[in-house]
């Protein structure tokens, strides 16, 4: 009983000695973590951060009343006479002759414009979105030989300016019957450089482990691309879709080369209709960008949030 007694003790004594050395332990730990902790920075003044915040807020409605300067222009010029559109007054203080806008919608078929240029835009977008989609997926996901040489040469094609291939256009859409067709506003703008870069990029930044997992299971490209390429690089495709819709929208100088009849020319041919030879009805024209102008403006304003979250997740997706 004695010799159990104190094999016991010395039980307990070892026990709290071990106890108290890994106590010691962990204190000496976060006393050396304390003293590697880096000095708290300290905050800035409280001024300094209101005129700082001031500053850019000034700076940001500058730059916002230099951009729309251009429109509210155009706008006050299409409800002015034509004798007040050069005088300072006349811009300040406008003289509402609203018949502007009724004298440039009767000038010119616009709802034949109107209808072309979405048909075409419609169809452009559809097109470039297809080829960007798959032609960034074979660049950003298969291997394949020459796949980088393809590539660059792609990209080259964005070192040629677009005025010195209009002859060369022209003399093919000649010969192939293509002039004066919506084809010819299609077609040539049914793939983009572009687009094919940014959904590439984005399918890099793709882990490629997703796409292993889904070959084992024995899913095809197109699959793998419907299922699980599309949904990762669906901020790309948006802003893709909405910068080629707005580039058909707008476009000019092809369409005024290409076509030559109404039925098949877009809004911004019409609108070159009030300058001719005998001068530029400014007022009527000015009154046709506004009423043209306005569908696309609450197109981007009803898109803008899908937009802003596309163009951060392009950022964020853009690497090396």
């Amino acid at each position: 009983m004695t010799f159990a007694a104190s094999g016991v003790r010395a039980g307990d004594r070892s026990s709290d000695r071990s106890s108290d050395r890994s106590a010691d332990r962990s204190g000496a730990r976060g006393r050396s973590l304390l003293r590697r902790r880096a000095p708290a920075r300290p905050a800035p003044p409280v001024g300094r951060s209101r005129v700082a915040i001031a500053v850019n807020r000034t700076l940001a409605v500058l730059v916002g009343l230099a951009f729309l300067l251009p429109f509210y222009y155009v706008v006050v010029t299409s409800v002015n006479s034509s004798s007040a559109t050069a005088s300072l007054s006349g811009i300040l203080l406008p003289h509402w002759h609203w018949g502007n806008y009724s004298r440039a919608w009767a000038a010119e078929p616009w709802g034949r414009f109107f209808l072309n240029t979405v048909l075409v835009g419609s169809a452009t977008t559809v097109l470039v979105l297809a080829t960007s989609l798959l032609a960034g997926f074979a660049f950003g996901v298969m291997r394949f030989r020459g796949r980088n040489a393809l590539f660059v040469l792609m990209l080259s094609v964005l070192m040629v300016p677009t005025t010195v291939l209009l002859i060369p256009n022209y003399i093919i859409a000649s010969d192939i019957n293509w002039l004066n067709t919506y084809w010819i506003q299609i077609i040539p703008f049914g793939a983009s450089v572009f687009g094919i870069f940014l959904v590439r990029q984005f399918f890099l930044a793709v882990p490629g482990e997703l796409f292993d997992a889904a070959e084992l299971d024995g899913a095809g490209r197109l699959r793998m691309l419907w299922h699980i390429g599309m949904p990762m690089v669906r901020p790309a495709l948006l802003i893709i879709g909405l910068n080629t819709f707005m580039a058909a929208w707008n476009s000019f100088l092809w369409p005024l080369i290409m076509t030559t009849s109404p039925s098949v020319q877009p809004i911004e041919v019409g609108v070159s209709s009030f300058a001719g030879a005998d001068g530029t009805d400014f007022t009527a024209m000015c009154a046709a960008v506004t009423f043209t102008t306005i569908p696309v403006l609450v197109l981007f304003l009803a898109l803008q949030r899908q937009f802003i979250t596309g163009a951060m997740a392009a950022t964020g997706g853009v690497r090396g």
